[in-house]
């Protein structure tokens, strides 16, 4: 691989694990400490992370269990999963929060798909961004004289391969997680 297609290459590359990280946080119907990435508990006037503040595990196929290591964060933590879009009512004991996740219906099992088809398509689209950049820094090259047309060609040729290349991995990503969503 040229030098000149690297950076390309790891930026669609970069764009590959934040789908794969989103494909993570969504909700299947199985408790995943991942679903509580992207949630935020107000601690003392500052946003932080829950997994910066609790033991979090799976007890049961369907049970996640928070367990702050400060039992003063205990209604702050409810609160913030209160509040969030996760759907779930929390169960707090005075010591842990049990994150109960109900089965899917067949409803909400064709809701998840089409969000993971658009979250696919986004990705695609970034990735295509990427391309558009690349073609047009080549373009730029060419004009200067640091690269020749054939260089240019051969460039564009290289960035296209790794668009399809990585497209395809998007599709086969998005298709594995929604065959794991209609499964459960």
């Amino acid at each position: 691989m040229k030098a000149q297609v690297k950076p390309f290459d790891e930026k669609m590359t970069k764009t590959i694990k934040v789908l794969n990280g989103d494909f993570a946080a969504i909700r299947a119907g199985r408790a995943n400490p991942a679903v509580l990435d992207k949630i935020m508990v107000d601690y003392y006037g500052t946003p932080t992370p829950i997994q910066q503040m609790a033991a979090i595990s799976v007890s049961e196929a369907r049970i996640l269990v928070i367990q702050p290591w400060d039992k003063s964060s205990l209604k702050a933590i409810e609160k913030a999963l209160l509040v969030s879009d996760l759907g779930i009512n929390p169960a707090n004991d005075g010591s842990v929060i049990r994150l109960a996740f109900p089965p899917l219906t067949e409803e909400r099992r064709k809701d998840i798909c089409k969000q993971i088809r658009k979250m696919g398509e986004d990705s695609k689209v970034a990735i295509r961004s990427i391309r558009r950049d690349a073609n047009d820094k080549f373009k730029a090259m060419k004009k200067a004289n640091e690269i020749s047309e054939d260089e240019q060609k051969d460039l564009e040729k290289e960035v296209q391969d790794l668009t399809d290349k990585y497209c395809k991995e998007i599709d086969k990503l998005a298709a594995a997680k929604e065959q794991d969503i209609l499964e459960i």
